[in-house]
């Protein structure tokens, strides 16, 4: 009998282009609010967990090149558990959370909010208590996501993330180039066998390391994370440049090194090629997802990535990292749609 294991991941992942065309519908005529709403404050903070802080740390990237905006990581413990006082009247709080209940986010983002900050809420609850306490809410259209390793739902953040950054740096330029997200999204579909294929070369691997260095960092965390809770993989997710301080001493023969980079990065391409030679002469296999053929030529096995500008390339860039973890849990005999210990909702103490 065919097993049922990934079978609603599967379907998520492969929704994600109508999921991404429809929330650029509906997030980017707001683009004129969230410039009002901002206005003159140039400090952005951004509350997040999981998931969603890989969301965020895409908006760290695209804030500062795109809009000019100094945007940094908040700590939820400072307000929860610490009860920090701290002014934030010159800034906005910007709190992304799926769900939109995590009470810790939700938290977090009401102190900010006491605190003198204007707050943006990115979820995908409409009636969430995140989206009915934010001044604005990016909700995104993803609809209902039932396996626990987020996908549709992942996707649809960037999208929102990438609309306010560039909405405050008003990139109409970029903006409109979100039109061409979701037939990238929907090429990337087509890289499956070729996850498979680095599927099985990593079937009996226990530990990784996944690599990138700028924009394609978030993917990388992102696929570090999804191999860890739905493949009980021990994977590391580091820029490229903290690699070389000290974690490269990880790698061996046992530990496989994959690197993840958007294929039009020119900022990053050589030093990425350099991580490549170093990561093989640690006697690690070296994969590739995305980039250039340069990178490629260095790789056991690459997956290709999107031919999109490199702010945008990080939204369809997870999806073969998203079939790679599909097809590696299952090879494992694994589930990822209901991987050990974990729930839909994560709420922390």
């Amino acid at each position: 009998m065919e097993s049922t294991a990934g079978r609603v991941m599967a379907r998520e992942i492969a929704e994600q282009p109508a999921t991404i065309e429809a929330t650029v519908n509906r997030l980017r005529p707001l683009a004129e609010e969230i410039r009002a709403l901002v206005g003159d404050r140039r400090r952005v903070i951004l509350i997040a967990r999981g998931t969603s802080d890989n969301a965020a740390l895409y908006g760290q990237y695209l804030l500062a090149l795109r809009a000019g905006v100094l945007a940094v990581p908040a700590s939820p413990s400072l307000s929860a558990l610490y009860r920090a006082e701290v002014d934030l009247s010159d800034t906005v709080a910007v709190a992304i959370s799926q769900s939109g209940g995590t009470e810790e986010i939700v938290e977090a983002m009401h102190d900010a909010k006491q605190r003198g900050a204007r707050t943006i809420a990115v979820t995908n609850g409409a009636d969430s208590p995140l989206a009915r306490d934010a001044d604005l809410a990016l909700v995104t259209a993803a609809g209902r996501e039932l396996a626990v390793p987020a996908t549709k739902t992942y996707s649809a953040q960037l999208v929102a993330v990438a609309v306010l950054a560039l909405a405050i740096g008003q990139e109409r330029r970029l903006l409109d180039q979100l039109d061409d997200v979701p037939e990238a999204v929907s090429r990337m579909l087509g890289t499956e066998d070729a996850a498979a294929a680095l599927a099985d070369r990593l079937r009996d691997v226990e530990r990784m390391v996944v690599t990138a260095r700028g924009l394609a960092l978030t993917t990388a965390r992102e696929l570090a994370l999804k191999l860890q809770e739905t493949c009980h993989l021990a994977a590391v997710g580091l820029s490229g440049a903290d690699l070389q301080h000290g974690p490269i001493a990880m790698l061996d023969a046992r530990t496989p090194a994959l690197l993840v980079a958007s294929a039009t990065d020119s900022a990053v391409a050589p030093g990425m090629v350099e991580l490549a030679r170093r990561c093989r002469a640690s006697g690690a296999d070296v994969h590739v997802l995305g980039g250039d053929d340069a990178l490629g030529a260095l790789a056991d096995v690459r997956v290709a990535g999107p031919d999109l500008p490199p702010e945008l390339a990080p939204i369809p860039l997870i999806v073969p990292g998203q079939l790679l973890t599909l097809a590696l849990a299952r090879a494992k005999g694994l589930d990822p749609d209901t991987p050990r210990g974990l729930n839909k909702v994560t709420q922390t103490a």
